[in-house]
């Protein structure tokens, strides 16, 4: 950001803004993260800039969700995928269908009178995301996508389902076992 600021490089800076604000969310710093991320988001689009904006997007949503403001994260998420269509920039595209389910099945616990439409709302959401994954080979957010959707069924006693689902995929990572999703993916299975 220092060095964007120093040289001018004002594009560099809003995209560095939005990654360091999702960064504070990520370690706690909510409210702090996403107003950094929406003036990042701010000057993004202030330049005219649509290219990589679902990803951006797609983090603000998931910052949203973690502070209970589901319906803003699905509102953003709406506009992403509608960039996805528009631009056929589709590379974060599996990752802004899980978010989305998670981000239902946020708004499911919260006892909207709709609980089961918007479970099984989530489960298509986190099917499409695992399909777009792995049309696009891509095993991180296939596995993202596979807890996901293991802890849903789960949450609807489909153990043997989820265990299933989740340890074909997990089995395919021969390296990386401390990187934290891979790790996240064993302990859910030894719950399962």
């Amino acid at each position: 950001m220092a060095l964007s600021q120093e040289q001018g490089f004002v594009r560099w800076l809003a995209g560095s803004m939005m990654v360091q604000g999702w960064a504070l969310a990520e370690q706690g710093a909510l409210e702090e993260g996403i107003v950094q991320l929406e003036q990042g988001l701010a000057s993004w689009r202030a330049l005219g800039g649509e290219l990589a904006l679902p990803t951006y997007l797609g983090l603000l949503a998931e910052a949203y969700g973690k502070v209970g403001r589901a319906n803003e994260g699905l509102r953003v998420l709406a506009e992403a995928y509608a960039l996805v269509r528009k631009n056929t920039e589709c590379r974060f595209e599996a990752e802004l269908l899980r978010i989305k389910g998670e981000l239902l099945l946020q708004a499911s616990a919260r006892g909207s009178g709709r609980t089961t439409s918007l479970q099984s709302e989530a489960e298509t959401c986190f099917r499409q995301a695992l399909d777009v994954a792995r049309q696009q080979q891509a095993k991180s957010l296939e596995l993202r996508t596979g807890m996901s959707l293991a802890r849903l069924w789960q949450a609807q006693d489909r153990h043997a389902e989820a265990h299933q689902m989740l340890v074909e995929i997990y089995g395919w990572f021969t390296e990386g076992f401390e990187a934290p999703d891979i790790r996240e993916a064993k302990e859910l299975l030894t719950t399962l």
